[in-house]
């Protein structure tokens, strides 16, 4: 990337399992920050790190079409039942271009940022999309796995202990910096919501991060192809 990225949009989604249950999105999260709030951010009088003012969110729950696991049920409160008798909508044409219009709507270039989401998020994303005969545009967007980032700026600052188990996660990485548990986990708006404190925590170096070693959209592969229930 030459140019520095003019939005961030802090994304999770909930799906029915692991990545090889094939799993189909329950629950999605867009959060859209300009950058000139992640260079300024808000504090209040004791100098606490403020979310900002001025965000953009999408968040949708989605019918999957297929069994959620029982892990999945439970972490994140969803399930076939609650979704079906909620009415919601497939993850369909319709869900393909809310998500590819609210892109468009922002300041580009757009940097989508997720927590694992080299392995999970952006490959299982990228794979509704083009269920739907949709994608989003390969020149304007990027994404940036935050745990890699995070973890990055430990190896370069030599702060890797030597037990990392549960270090990395989304809750412990947000304990080490604010020393509390986040307010809210596993739905999509609460780990968006975390996700975002932690750039903030970190916003001076993760801006730098994310223009040297985010990737453009269209090397994103797929985590399936065309595969039903």
């Amino acid at each position: 990337m030459t140019t520095a990225f003019k939005t961030f949009v802090f994304m999770d989604l909930e799906g029915t399992g692991l990545m090889d249950t094939l799993p189909k999105v329950t629950e999605l999260c867009l959060v859209a920050v300009h950058r000139s709030a992640l260079e300024n951010p808000l504090r209040d009088q004791a100098g606490v790190l403020l979310p900002p003012r001025i965000q953009d969110k999408l968040c949708l729950c989605v019918d999957p079409g297929k069994s959620l696991g029982a892990h999945a049920a439970e972490i994140t409160g969803l399930s076939n039942r609650t979704l079906q008798s909620n009415e919601k909508r497939a993850f369909d044409a319709s869900t393909a271009a809310i998500v590819r219009n609210f892109l468009l709507r922002q300041a580009q270039p757009i940097c989508l940022v997720a927590h694992g989401g080299d392995r999970y998020d952006f490959p299982l994303l990228k794979a509704e999309l083009l269920f739907q005969a949709a994608d989003l545009p390969a020149t304007s967007i990027y994404c940036m796995d935050q745990w890699r980032a995070v973890k990055g700026l430990d190896e370069r600052r030599r702060a890797v202990p030597r037990v990392i188990k549960g270090y990395y996660t989304l809750e412990g990485i947000y304990r080490r910096f604010y020393h509390q548990e986040p307010k809210a986990s596993h739905s999509a708006e609460g780990d968006v919501v975390t996700l975002l404190m932690i750039f903030l925590y970190e916003a001076k170096e993760l801006l730098k991060w994310s223009r040297l070693h985010s990737r453009r959209w269209d090397l994103i592969a797929p985590m399936y192809r065309n595969i039903k229930g």
